[in-house]
């Protein structure tokens, strides 16, 4: 009894937790439609979601891409299917390992840094200054953070799906003997509107989930420097598991039979 009493406390604290994320996301979205609007902090938090994050999700997408073209290449040898690499690099690459990749660099780094910031905000009671001079958090500090994230995540991922394509390019033609001309004719002729369109369906709600986890651990992180380094773990390890879980529903939504 006492071992079913404890499981039963985590499974209602679990319940819990998930409850006021929930209602967090939902006040945050709220606010993002509602005046007044800080276009300066969005612009903001646009350059530090998006730009900023460039360089690694770039890094990131052109490795996968030569990696998967060559794990492709050396299983499909074995059913004399070598044909096929261009077809599954674009639509792996566009349906699931740009966007997730990209949604799990950018949760590595972003999120922790908004979690880390608000959560400073927080023990320094900056965000209590905020509601004494009537200026409302959400509008001024998470709003801006979530419509950055939706903005700009898509973006990156587009941009890593070029990358990581042609990363499978190069290592096609370079090192397996691919046709140039034949593989990129292969790649346009396979490649299907809603594997993109999926894909950039993905990268927006996962810049909803990066940035409502980020916002949410920081918001409400305990005092002192423990604190606010448990919350930006908190939010790193529930943005990346949110990002999984996510990707399986779309998937199923998108692609499901």
């Amino acid at each position: 009894m006492r071992a079913l009493a404890t499981l039963g406390k985590y499974a209602l604290a679990t319940l819990g937790e998930i409850g006021q994320v929930s209602i967090f996301a939902a006040n945050g979205v709220r606010n993002c439609f509602a005046p007044p609007f800080y276009f300066k902090e969005i612009a903001r938090q646009m350059v530090a979601i998006g730009f900023y994050s460039l360089p690694i999700v770039g890094l990131t997408a052109v490795f996968v891409g030569m990696a998967l073209a060559l794990q492709m290449f050396v299983g499909f040898t074995r059913f004399n299917a070598e044909g096929a690499v261009a077809t599954v690099v674009v639509i792996g690459i566009t349906r699931e390992l740009g966007p997730v990749f990209a949604g799990l660099m950018v949760a590595g780094r972003v999120s922790s840094a908004i979690a880390a910031e608000l959560g400073s905000m927080r023990v320094s009671e900056q965000i209590d200054a905020l509601t004494t001079l009537r200026v409302d958090p959400f509008k001024f500090l998470v709003a801006p953070r979530i419509i950055a994230g939706v903005l700009t995540i898509p973006f990156l991922t587009l941009i890593a799906d070029i990358i990581g394509v042609m990363g499978g390019f190069l290592v096609s033609t370079t090192l397996l003997g691919y046709s140039a001309g034949s593989y990129i004719n292969q790649t346009i002729q396979n490649m299907a509107a809603i594997d993109v369109i999926s894909g950039l369906v993905k990268a927006a709600v996962f810049g909803l989930a990066i940035t409502v986890f980020g916002c949410y651990h920081g918001f409400y992180s305990d005092l002192g420097a423990r604190g606010v380094g448990n919350a930006t773990m908190s939010a790193v390890v529930s943005s990346c598991i949110g990002i999984l879980i996510l990707n399986y529903l779309l998937t199923a939504l998108f692609f499901g039979t």
